[in-house]
């Protein structure tokens, strides 16, 4: 009776310990964090001699760091953004995705990180001056963004010219092809910026937020992932990134 009580006192600790073992290793930060990107949203992410860069990178990376972690990327068309993080194929996506109520029925996303919003570019010269001034013509729109809905809800009488990736946008505008290009605010001004012969219009279209998305049942990474935020905030990592991508003045 004595070994029976002494055998089932140590089955109970061993229970224990692995328990504790379990929970602790569950609640570590991975030693990888796999993530995707869709590279070709200057300034938010994009292809600089071969290697990946922007403000996205940059804050993804830093958020790694803080969180005692590195960062594997994963290349895809933005399109595929929200099935492959539901297919597991990655942990989280950071491409300039905005927070949407649409979005966040299948995927999970951190506190904002960044404001944006939809604006318009087009030619210099362009007769479209204000928004109102699409309708009726064409405007070219990125696969899976969404641009896509909004012209859709909120302008039917635009013909949209959908491709699958942003500099396509802007080439259908400067050959002619559609009249404006609908997309995200970053990512026009710094076309505008260092193309010559276009312009933003002056007043947005939208405006929203942009987010981390993660898979609805990991709520320990997006605990993790916005603690790391409010801590490169805070020693003033997030400032800098800020700075460095567009300017004193970024909202």
């Amino acid at each position: 009776m004595k070994l029976h009580r002494l055998f089932s006192a140590a089955c109970i600790s061993l229970t224990v310990a692995l328990a504790g073992f379990s929970v602790s290793a569950t609640a570590q930060t991975p030693a990888v964090l796999h993530v995707a990107t869709d590279a070709t949203f200057a300034p938010m992410e994009f292809t600089e001699n071969g290697a990946r860069t922007g403000f996205d990178i940059d804050i993804m990376n830093a958020l790694a760091k803080a969180m005692g972690t590195r960062v594997e990327w994963t290349d895809i068309d933005f399109k595929g953004l929200v099935p492959g993080l539901i297919a597991h194929r990655f942990d989280a996506a950071i491409s300039g995705i905005y927070i949407t109520p649409e979005r966040a029925q299948v995927v999970d996303f951190t506190e904002p990180y960044f404001s944006g919003g939809l604006v318009a570019l087009v030619k210099d010269g362009s007769p479209v001056k204000t928004a109102a001034d699409l309708n009726g013509r064409k405007v070219s729109v990125q696969v899976g963004t969404k641009s896509v809905n909004f012209l859709r809800d909120n302008y039917p009488q635009v013909t949209r010219v959908e491709v699958e990736k942003n500099q396509e946008m802007f080439d259908l505008v400067g050959i002619g092809r559609t009249d404006a290009a609908v997309t995200g605010k970053p990512a026009a001004y710094q076309f505008a910026r260092t193309r010559a012969g276009f312009r933003v219009l002056d007043k947005q279209l939208t405006t929203e937020a942009y987010g981390i998305a993660m898979r609805k049942d990991e709520p320990q990474l997006r605990a993790a992932l916005n603690a790391a935020l409010q801590k490169i905030r805070a020693d003033g990592t997030y400032a800098a990134i800020v700075h460095k991508w567009f300017g004193a003045t970024a909202q």
